[in-house]
């Protein structure tokens, strides 16, 4: 490929991923949810996301976010993408920004939950790393490309929104912090700066970079050995 073209094309990527970067109405890349509070309004009463037609735009926008990023999709090419009209998009979202929101809360939120409820059951230390583990990575060969939105784009959110997964984020690395203060309350694990946790953390939250559903390693397997190199970088000496 010529230079040029190489540093063009990847000026080009950064300026999509900035979160500051919008574009004009009229190439249907950007619509605003506050512009579209008419519509919420109308559609009050109706839960839409409980519909298998949301349900389907949802997925189709998980995959076209994940393959190219949610600020180079546009409504017109979701829109192609789930077989319905720009308009008819709209009967089922306000605005773009909302499916980010459902794709990237909806996973972790429950992976929280399920964490917790692991937490409650399990009080033993290392089985219940085996456990997040193996939850975790199942959760990333069910929903890869949710999970790639839920970990890659929210910077992509505003506002409130943007704190609340970020703060769901923060829930889901406090309930292994507690698993593994839990172990060194016991002696099972030696102590480990906060720092190390993240990049426990690290190894799980980029795992869909190179996760495959159809590969040969299966997600109990993976959820298996990620769980034994932390349980022996934690057993204390």
């Amino acid at each position: 490929m010529d230079g040029s073209v190489h540093t063009y094309s990847a000026n080009l990527n950064r300026v999509w991923r900035d979160p500051k970067f919008r574009l004009p109405d009229r190439y249907g890349i950007i619509q605003d949810c506050r512009s579209s509070q008419g519509r919420s309004r109308r559609r009050e009463g109706r839960n839409l996301k409980t519909t298998k037609r949301y349900e389907s735009i949802r997925e189709q926008a998980a995959v076209l976010f994940a393959k190219k990023g949610y600020n180079a999709v546009g409504v017109a090419e979701l829109g192609e993408a789930t077989g319905l009209g720009r308009g008819a998009l709209y009967h089922h979202i306000d605005c773009k920004e909302d499916l980010l929101y459902d794709i990237s809360s909806t996973y972790i939120q429950q992976l929280v939950e399920e964490g917790r409820q692991i937490a409650a059951r399990e009080p033993d230390p290392i089985e219940r790393i085996k456990q997040l583990s193996c939850r975790m990575i199942d959760t990333v060969f069910q929903h890869l490309p949710e999970m790639t939105v839920c970990f890659r784009e929210i910077h992509a959110l505003s506002g409130e929104r943007h704190r609340e997964v970020t703060q769901l984020h923060q829930d889901y690395q406090q309930i292994w912090e507690d698993a593994i203060a839990v172990g060194v309350a016991t002696g099972a694990f030696k102590p480990i700066e906060k720092v190390a946790v993240k990049g426990l953390m690290g190894m799980f939250f980029y795992s869909f970079l190179w996760i495959n559903p159809n590969g040969k390693q299966t997600a109990d397997e993976i959820g298996d050995a990620f769980s034994s190199f932390i349980i022996r970088s934690l057993t204390a000496e």
